[in-house]
């Protein structure tokens, strides 16, 4: 990794205060809701799921974030607590899918990197075998989620979220000293630059693999408005999750992808820098934002910063900073103690109707990890 000379710059003022009404915030919250898994916020106070419910990694995640840069044991006594509750989930197998990584990383492999132990490494480990699995050779994708329904068939999906769950595959190659982890990490990511990443930067939701030849069959829209359209949340995985498998592998042409992508994105952005759910949505949409894709994308960015050099540098960090700083101080729910949700205005799934343009427990776990990137010195699940 490159080691830039803004690395060394102090947060601004407004970091610091920004981590700190967090910390004071997320206190209050926690007390709520406990060991327990937050999805989004309905009315001020967030719903929650189920232990196999995708996003439960995130709410542990952003504890470990806040705890490790405020030494708050409550919040490692909540987020040790998820972790343990995950593995009914992790034995019971059943209602495991792709997202093993976002519920692992940012649970077990952050208890791991902070504080050892085998189980965490042991629970870690078994999700990486898991995931593993899902890898299909002909198509050289790890597939996306499961036939839940009676006649379902999605063996052939493959969606561009995945992207964010490899580094649990980098991990593994690297604590176990075994490279089949990254070679299948490496051939997913192929995929993605070759399927998901279109020439302009814009990036595609879910393609579709006959998962016997493993050749495309189609593009399907997803939690975007049309199959070519371009969901803001699909960039920003894309953005983050390239930046990260040349983090973990020191390719280029995972970092160009990713530059491509972050452009592409910040040439869409509206001017307060948060992104609208979908830049190729019809215009009567576009009032909806997408908070939740700002923060991911805005991570990524930052950690393009790291790894183009000095002279590049200087805009990614400055871009990032720029959405993490409108979301604190225009998106922000800091002010009002009957919201417990972090960061305003997240779209989950519009094509579906659901959860819109409300706070979201990724999008406030990625604002953390913003913050948490800006003010230095604490540990990111995902490198």
């Amino acid at each position: 990794m490159t080691v830039n000379s803004v690395d060394a710059v102090q947060p601004a003022i407004w970091v610091n205060e920004a981590w700190e009404q967090t910390v004071s915030k997320v206190k209050r919250t926690s007390g709520r809701i406990g060991a327990n898994f937050p999805h989004a916020s309905q009315g001020g106070v967030y719903v929650l799921e189920q232990p196999h419910w995708w996003t439960a990694g995130f709410w542990p995640g952003l504890l470990w974030l806040l705890h490790e840069g405020s030494e708050e044991e409550s919040f490692r006594n909540i987020a040790e607590k998820c972790e343990q509750r995950l593995d009914a989930v992790l034995d019971g197998y059943d209602r495991l899918d792709h997202d093993i990584g976002f519920m692992w990383t940012l649970t077990s492999v952050a208890n791991y990197k902070l504080n050892g132990g085998d189980e965490s490494r042991r629970r870690a480990l078994k999700a990486a075998n898991y995931l593993a699995g899902r890898f299909n050779l002909k198509g050289n994708y790890i597939r996306a989620w499961n036939p839940w329904s009676e006649g379902e068939d999605n063996a052939g999906l493959a969606i561009i979220d995945c992207a964010m769950n490899v580094p649990l595959l980098y991990w593994a190659s690297r604590e176990t000293g075994d490279p089949r982890y990254m070679h299948i990490a490496e051939a997913h990511m192929g995929t993605v630059m070759s399927h998901f990443i279109r020439t302009d930067g814009s990036v595609r939701h879910i393609v579709r693999f006959d998962p016997m030849s493993g050749e495309v069959a189609e593009y399907i829209g997803g939690q975007g408005y049309a199959p070519e359209s371009a969901w803001s949340r699909g960039n920003a995985w894309a953005i983050y999750g390239l930046a990260l498998a040349s983090r973990h592998t020191g390719r280029q042409d995972y970092l160009d992808a990713a530059k491509r992508a972050a452009h592409f994105f910040l040439s869409q952005l509206p001017e307060d820098a948060v992104p609208v759910w979908d830049f190729r949505a019809p215009e009567e949409t576009k009032s909806l934002r997408d908070s939740s894709a700002g923060a991911c994308a805005a991570c990524g960015l930052l950690l393009i910063a790291d790894l183009v050099p000095d002279f590049e540098s200087v805009s990614y960090r400055k871009a990032g900073t720029r959405i993490l700083e409108s979301l604190y101080r225009n998106y922000g729910s800091y002010g009002d103690d009957a919201e417990e949700g972090l960061i305003l205005r997240g779209t989950s799934h519009y094509p579906e109707r659901k959860n819109l343009d409300v706070p979201l427990i990724y999008g406030d776990y990625f604002f953390v990890e913003g913050l948490a990137r800006l003010k230095g010195g604490i540990t990111i699940p995902w490198e």
